[in-house]
């Protein structure tokens, strides 16, 4: 035979005379609706003492991961992503020998030029 605790079978452990009333289950509260690109509604409860500027705007969506907010008819736009590049896409951006010495000769004379301009005291 099996020893244990002092709880009844069912009982919740640490349970005490405080109901759930007191505990905060059936205070008043105020719904929210938000939706995200894909028409996903989530709704949010929120105290309804709680100011109208404390309630956040866009949430993220749980369903979608796509932010979510308010506004049913404007609702925010889904991210896009960039495409994965591999390291040949780099390879294929990057710029040819004469262009990268131009880009240094312009660099060195505008360096030269703020040099010659500025003056110390």
């Amino acid at each position: 035979m099996a020893s244990g605790g002092s709880a009844i079978r069912g009982s919740r452990v640490g349970a005490g005379p405080m109901g759930e009333q007191d505990r905060g289950f059936h205070a008043d509260r105020i719904k929210v609706s938000y939706w995200d690109a894909l028409g996903n509604e989530t709704v949010k409860y929120f105290a309804a003492t709680l100011p109208e500027e404390e309630i956040p705007e866009t949430i993220d969506c749980p369903s979608s991961g796509l932010p979510a907010g308010r506004d049913k008819e404007n609702p925010p736009s889904v991210v896009k992503l960039e495409p994965y590049k591999t390291h040949l896409a780099y390879v294929k951006e990057r710029r040819t020998e004469e262009e990268a010495a131009q880009l240094l000769e312009d660099a060195l004379t505008q360096l030269r030029a703020r040099r010659g301009t500025t003056t110390t005291s």
